[in-house]
């Protein structure tokens, strides 16, 4: 299976299981969703198993949920557990300042919620999801259904006065019927190439009526943890300044010797 794995599927899995591993027994988790947030819950699945770790997991969509309850993990909703010690979770782009755009899952609402409950919210990703300016990835906001060309118009108003490249928006589809996220709503994906200021974005986007919650999620991450194809793993910390970068081990082959079976 090694073999088979791309260059940036490596990168999402050292960065998952480094990340998996800051987890402590007892611990109350919130499970991200996403390509690397499966490899994150797949190792947290191994350690119950291989090492008997009792955790709490509060998944961020029914998606997630199941793979977690296929692993062993206890799954209980974020009422059940109250505050989290750490959600880890994967992102779609982030900046130097560790601002980051999520939703391309369609699980914005419910991930934003988990990482705003949480001691710390640790994000997992490739190297190649950083970027210089946060808006290549199409910005998703999460609205109601009732009204939502309205709502839409609103955004491309609003999106008229703000410091970003592109206005254009559209409503994501699954086939030739809308997106329905987990609470029953639709997803707009805006295409705005560049964001200048994240902040002001993000703020001014919530107060649209129908607009559930956007997609910028600002001063909510404390690390990132960055996958690199040869097995490298760098850990920056926002509040500590601090930036870590562990090497793969010689040959670089065993860093995935459990995906062998």
């Amino acid at each position: 299976m090694i073999g088979e794995l791309s260059p940036i599927d490596k990168a999402k899995y050292v960065a998952a299981r480094r990340a998996a591993d800051m987890v402590q027994d007892g611990m109350r988790v919130g499970l991200g969703t996403g390509s690397t947030a499966d490899w994150m819950v797949r190792r947290l699945g191994e350690r119950a198993q291989q090492e008997d770790l009792k955790i709490k997991g509060v998944p961020t969509s029914t998606r997630t949920a199941q793979l977690a309850r296929e692993v062993g993990i206890n799954v209980v909703s974020l009422d059940q557990a109250g505050w989290l010690d750490i959600t880890i979770d994967g992102a779609d782009e982030f900046d130097g300042e560790l601002n980051l755009i999520k939703g391309g899952g369609g699980a914005l609402l419910q991930e934003k919620i988990v990482a705003t409950a949480s001691d710390q919210m640790v994000v997992i990703a490739d190297a190649g999801k950083e970027v210089e300016t946060l808006g290549a990835f199409p910005l998703p906001i999460e609205v109601i259904p009732f009204g939502w060309q309205t709502t839409r118009t609103l955004i491309e108003e609003v999106l008229d006065t703000m410091d970003v490249l592109g206005t254009s928006t559209a409503l994501r589809m699954i086939g030739q019927a809308p997106y329905v996220t987990d609470e029953g709503n639709h997803i707009l994906d805006l295409h705005l190439q560049r964001i200048g200021n994240v902040r002001q974005l993000a703020l001014v986007l919530n107060q649209v009526p129908g607009v559930v919650e956007n997609g910028l999620f600002v001063d909510i991450c404390d690390q990132i943890v960055i996958g690199y194809g040869d097995g490298r793993v760098e850990v920056r910390d926002i509040n500590e300044g601090t930036t870590e970068v562990d090497q793969p081990t010689e040959g670089g082959e065993n860093l995935f010797a459990d995906l062998a079976d």
